[in-house]
């Protein structure tokens, strides 16, 4: 699937490397697909076919590289991934406090390997883009002497998804192996505060950094279409947490008052949520032609195209947004969203103006707020256009390199 962190990730890595810096952007488990241009490390550590024989027989620990090696071919990776392959935290429990114990687990040798592999690439800082490495960091310390930081980016929400007889451990493991941590990186204020709770770190360790998102292609403008049908827009991955069921519950509401309206969702589903994504669309039945699912957009071209067909946005979340890509996304192209007052939405949308929020688990809020962009439509050309203006200003890719320098000198 295209992940937001990733492409994230790559993105960034290609505004500091526009900065001047020097950067290296090494995948681990999978190779990663992104809708740009891809400037990731052909090498994979932590190859998931070996992360997982690690685990499952204890003998392929000790093999020589010379036999499993050839196991972290990027190609091969992802034909396998084309099979049944989950990434379902009630399933992951075991595998999950494997990856954590790093040096002393059964993955010390992908340890000892990315390890070495950045002591002798020696550079001024190294950034883990996720809590979930941590296992890394003790064996990184002892052979590298520049400072590591870490990414905060949503890693509760696999946490909060595993087994409770799993979760206390891995949040244990986690939280005392990041004291080992020069700082953290978050993206917004809420996260800062969460996190530095969930994981018992001091709150003075941690920075934030705008979200950047390359505007290459981004050419939407506000406008009012001016058709009859009002359109109103999903796009995220098709799984509970992200909300899609919130959507047509408060968009059925406004259907009945609203005949000329429709929702298309569009976004990734994995095997993970197919029943989910079954009984969701069974759901929406009642709404006949009114709701239609496109799938997940092949092409940035085609991602760019859905939403200036939209004249809003909204991804209702039942879980606490870290972040919110698509957010700035549909406001890059100058569509308004409406979302939760939670998570970092909030900060969002009081840093660009670029739309509305509503009480969370309120369905007449949300579609009070839906309503009020439909009916008027100067107020939403206004939303659309402060929102198209203040995304350019505060999140391009210039913006979010210029901060990461700043932040890590700080650090």
């Amino acid at each position: 699937m295209f992940c937001g962190s990733c492409m994230h990730d790559n993105t960034w890595a290609r505004a500091l490397h526009d900065h001047g810096c020097e950067i290296s952007l090494i995948p681990t488990y999978t190779p990663i697909r992104v809708d740009e241009d891809n400037i990731s490390n052909h090498r994979v550590f932590f190859g998931g076919i070996n992360v997982y024989l690690e685990h499952r027989y204890r003998f392929w620990q000790s093999l020589p590289n010379w036999m499993t090696g050839w196991l972290d071919a990027p190609w091969l990776i992802n034909m396998a991934t084309k099979f049944s392959v989950s990434n379902d935290a009630k399933q992951l429990g075991d595998l999950t406090i494997d990856m954590l114990e790093g040096e002393s687990g059964p993955q010390r040798k992908e340890v000892e390997q990315l390890a070495q592999y950045l002591a002798q690439l020696k550079p001024d800082v190294v950034c883990f883009s996720n809590a979930l490495l941590v296992g890394v960091i003790h064996r990184l310390r002892e052979a590298y002497s520049g400072k590591i930081v870490c990414t905060l980016q949503g890693d509760d929400i696999f946490l909060e998804s595993l087994p409770e007889s799993y979760r206390e451990r891995c949040i244990q493991l986690i939280s005392e192996k990041s004291r080992e941590f020069h700082g953290f990186l978050v993206h917004s204020n809420y996260y800062r505060d969460f996190m530095s709770e969930y994981l018992s770190l001091p709150k003075e360790n941690f920075r934030r950094i705008p979200l950047g998102i390359d505007l290459t292609g981004h050419d939407g403008e506000p406008n009012d279409r001016g058709n009859e049908v009002y359109r109103v827009g999903y796009f995220a991955r098709i799984c509970p947490e992200k909300g899609l069921h919130n959507l047509i519950s408060a968009f059925r509401e406004l259907h009945k008052k609203h005949p000329n309206c429709r929702l298309l969702a569009g976004g990734y589903l994995g095997k993970r949520d197919e029943q989910y994504a079954l009984e969701t669309f069974i759901s929406a039945a009642d709404l006949g032609d009114a709701f239609q699912y496109i799938g997940s957009p092949e092409s940035h071209e085609e991602k760019v195209k859905f939403l200036k067909s939209l004249d809003v946005l909204s991804v209702p979340t039942d879980y606490l947004e870290p972040k919110g890509i698509s957010i700035l996304e549909a406001i890059a192209n100058g569509v308004p969203v409406v979302q939760p007052r939670h998570g970092a939405f909030p900060e969002l949308i009081e840093a660009t103006g670029g739309g509305l929020l509503y009480e969370p688990n309120d369905v007449e809020s949300h579609v009070r707020c839906l309503e009020e962009l439909m009916e008027d439509t100067e107020r939403r050309r206004k939303i659309a256009a402060a929102g198209h203006q203040r995304v350019r200003e505060l999140y391009s890719p210039e913006v979010l390199a210029r901060e990461t320098v700043i932040a890590l000198e700080s650090l």
